[in-house]
């Protein structure tokens, strides 16, 4: 269903977000989060799970990282090693920093059966030691035949900056991405203003739109709300001074991702371009897991609601 509503170009689309446990866990411990992670997913109203790629971004921001780097499982080998009971497709991201070309072009020919869905992510920063471009990463794609649907990285807050992100994600289409899932949002005017230009630049050249998946989070502590804007995600000034000031920041937070939601939803109904979402859990407190799976269930009754 996931590759017939990407092919359609079909709003609705419903993901779920999760991050491979540490590289350096035992076999057992492995076995035991991953059995967690199918417990938690396998019966949620969803098109598909996203496997992160957690590069070390220190690089692209000098202040100290709130959390710690520490690396882990590759999603490809989460997926196909860890979570074979787990039935839904598998989004697979894959940093490309880790590539040259002929690395990344063999990479993709030994894997070429294990890809249902990929989606390629640049390294953090311009300053990052970078063996492979984004742009030559594509190209060398485009010379394979492959069988899965690739995916690209949209950033909303890039546009308030740049008001170039409508035409990062067109020529992305063009290098071959056909679905696109945004950085988390806490900023809906950003996302809004996104959609406004990618929307009026394609009509103004008679193109088609794909699927953009805007991904939210729910936070339930301080340390959480400071790592997401070393991310790089916008947190307006009124809504981090609210949720600082609550008795209940996870609480708040969820009301504010469902009220990110409706906006999304009624704006992009307006408009030319489908949209879906992702919940993304990257928490490991059992109270932000529950928050996310009840995002996920609120998301699949919005889309149920406008279907019926």
């Amino acid at each position: 269903m996931l590759r017939s509503k990407i092919e359609n170009k079909a709003s609705g689309i419903l993901l779920y977000g999760l991050t491979p446990p540490k590289a350096g866990h035992s076999e057992e411990k492995l076995r035991e989060i991953s059995a967690r992670h199918i417990e938690r997913i396998k019966d949620l109203a969803i098109d598909g799970v996203v496997l992160y790629d957690i590069q070390d971004e220190s690089c692209r921001n000098s202040a100290p990282r709130p959390f710690p780097f520490i690396e882990t499982l590759h999603p490809l080998k989460y997926s196909s090693s860890y979570l074979k009971d787990l039935e839904f497709p598998k989004i697979i991201y894959s940093g490309i920093g880790r590539f040259n070309s002929a690395t990344f072009e063999n990479w993709l020919e030994a894997h070429n059966s294990d890809l249902d869905f990929l989606v390629l992510v640049g390294t953090p920063s311009r300053r990052s030691d970078q063996n492979l471009a984004l742009h030559d990463a594509y190209q060398i794609r485009q010379q394979k035949i492959v069988s899965h649907i690739l995916g690209g990285v949209t950033i909303p807050e890039r546009h308030v900056r740049k008001q170039d992100e409508h035409l990062r994600v067109v020529s992305k289409t063009v290098a071959g991405c056909a679905f696109f899932i945004s950085q988390c949002v806490y900023n809906v005017e950003n996302a809004k203003n996104f959609l406004n230009d990618y929307c009026s630049y394609l009509k103004n050249q008679g193109e088609e739109p794909v699927p953009i998946i805007f991904t939210v989070t729910p936070c339930g502590s301080q340390k959480t709300l400071q790592f997401m804007e070393w991310l790089g995600i916008e947190v307006p000034v009124y809504l981090r001074e609210e949720l600082e000031s609550s008795t209940d920041m996870l609480t708040r937070s969820v009301e504010v991702c469902q009220g990110i939601i409706d906006e999304l939803i009624e704006h992009a109904n307006g408009l030319c371009v489908p949209i879906g979402f992702n919940v993304e859990s990257v928490a490991i407190r059992k109270d932000e897991i529950n928050a996310s799976i009840a995002l996920v269930q609120y998301i699949a009754k919005k889309w149920n609601r406008i279907s019926s």
